[in-house]
């Protein structure tokens, strides 16, 4: 049944690769010496940025102005608003430079980023908490704790997608759980991925840049334990307060109490197995590559992402489906995921280009707020504007532009400019709670638990959340560290 359901998916998913697949067959001229034809940021007016910023709203407003056209056809949505931009590309400044565009995007950005959710969805979604978990504020502030600890070994996705059902399982009997899943994404899929290079892209990438391991350890613990040690109360008397307006806590009628213990245990190693691939694509370097329509793709970094589809396969072939089954597992939330973020990768694209020329691009006014008249760093303004940006675009190459911007230079950034890096790293790690699309996990998050049932507030909706909850405490974090 799951090789049907998996069939399913690519079936449904094609017709959205097909259209950009068939640009690694459009004819290439040769090329300057000065290497790939990029997209001129330097050259980009804001209004580049136009198809992204209605790929946002439809996001945010599809599901609730037109939900069942939008339930029917977001994949369709998704490849308009990429086809907004990739068109016009292609017509003002050739094919060349569209097509290479998209090729970067599709298999630099795209396919790393949903292959890794594609094997963390598959996995965890074959591991299978046993037990009679009720969802109390203890036991649910209990598995926030473990799953901020959990994402500094195993990633924020990781820990996210491990932990998210059985989480949902506990407060199935609840009438308020939003709260739960919301804090959820702030603590677990974003601000617990803070210690390490394994627990977020950003931190990988500066690791990639030559950032030491501990870096992140010796350094971010603080603001980390300052931020986790305001949220985890916060929920912890949020949900007492809702639990009482409930009637109290009432155990669910299950008959028989399932015995604790883990179901589908062998995932746990293949979960290890995926982490192993990730790091060994950082330290590895094989000594071979190939070329697609300029775009070079490493072999380490194949090699892990075939190693993660096989162990995704194996998962599918070690697990029994009962057991996915009463994990509540549907392919629904990943392509959901895989459909919609593709659109945002490449409607991206001008937002990235007009980001990375600096201070000859349409947002010189934002990047003169991270440097005063004698160019010595602002980190406040680094802290904000790499938290801004990496809130609505990918946090990885927002980190990679503002880190650049910094000098780039990884010993000068662990020592001198120590409090510089620091800031760029909070930004991009902490911030990108603030939005649905701030960090990878964050969507995946929301459409599980809206698959389970869980009535999940719309884009804006969870920034009414998440700006509530999260920007009094930010500031306080910009008082403590960066001011």
């Amino acid at each position: 049944m799951t090789f049907v359901a998996l069939r399913r998916i690519l079936r449904r998913g094609m017709p959205l690769f097909a259209v950009f697949a068939a640009l690694l067959f459009l004819p290439s001229p040769l090329l300057a010496d000065d290497g790939a034809p990029h997209l001129p940021g330097a050259g980009l007016s804001l209004v580049w940025t136009l198809p992204f910023v209605g790929m946002l709203l439809s996001i945010a407003l599809g599901p609730l102005v037109a939900p069942d056209f939008w339930h029917r056809h977001f994949g369709k949505i998704s490849l308009f608003w990429a086809l907004a931009f990739l068109v016009p590309c292609a017509l003002v400044y050739g094919i060349e430079i569209a097509s290479y565009e998209a090729v970067h995007a599709l298999l630099l950005e795209y396919l790393p980023f949903i292959v890794l959710l594609f094997a963390l969805f598959t996995v965890s979604g074959g591991v299978r908490l046993k037990g009679s978990l009720v969802g109390g504020p203890g036991v649910n502030t209990g598995i926030l704790v473990v799953g901020t600890i959990l994402a500094n070994l195993m990633g924020t996705t990781g820990a996210a997608m491990l932990l998210i059902r059985p989480l949902l399982r506990a407060n199935e009997h609840r009438r308020y759980k939003v709260h739960t899943v919301i804090f959820f994404i702030f603590l677990v899929a974003n601000i617990g991925g803070s210690l390490t290079p394994l627990g977020d892209p950003p931190l990988f990438l500066g690791f990639l840049k030559g950032i030491s391991f501990f870096w992140p350890l010796q350094n971010m613990a603080g603001p980390m334990l300052l931020v986790s040690g305001i949220l985890i109360p916060v929920y912890y008397i949020t949900d007492r307060i809702l639990l009482a307006k409930e009637g109290g806590l009432k155990t669910p009628a299950t008959g028989t109490p399932e015995k604790a213990g883990i179901e589908g245990g062998i995932n746990l190693v293949l979960l290890a197995g995926i982490v192993a691939s990730v790091l060994m694509s950082g330290y590895v370097r094989l000594p071979w590559s190939v070329e697609i329509h300029h775009v070079t793709l490493e072999a380490q970094n194949l090699l892990r992402d075939a190693l993660m589809l096989a162990i995704a396969g194996l998962s599918l072939l070690l697990t029994r489906a009962e057991t996915r089954e009463r994990n509540g597992f549907t392919w629904f939330p990943i392509v959901e995921v895989g459909k919609l973020f593709i659109g945002i990768f490449l409607a991206m694209i001008p937002a990235i280009a007009i980001l990375k020329a600096g201070e000859s691009g349409s947002l010189a006014w934002a990047i003169a707020l991270v440097s005063d008249a004698e160019g010595n760093p602002i980190n406040v303004g680094y802290f904000l504007l790499t938290g801004c940006l990496s809130a609505f675009l990918d946090n990885a190459p927002t980190y990679l532009v503002f880190f650049n911007m910094a000098g780039g230079d990884a010993a000068e950034l662990m020592t001198t400019l120590s409090p510089t890096l620091l800031a760029i790293s909070a930004g991009s790690v902490f911030i990108g709670a603030l939005t649905y699309i701030g960090n990878a996990p964050n969507f995946m998050v929301r459409s599980i638990a809206q698959d389970a049932g869980v009535n999940m507030p719309s884009f804006f909706g969870y920034m009414v959340w998440s700006c509530g909850i999260l920007i009094p405490v930010l500031a306080i974090l910009t008082l403590v560290y960066f001011v």
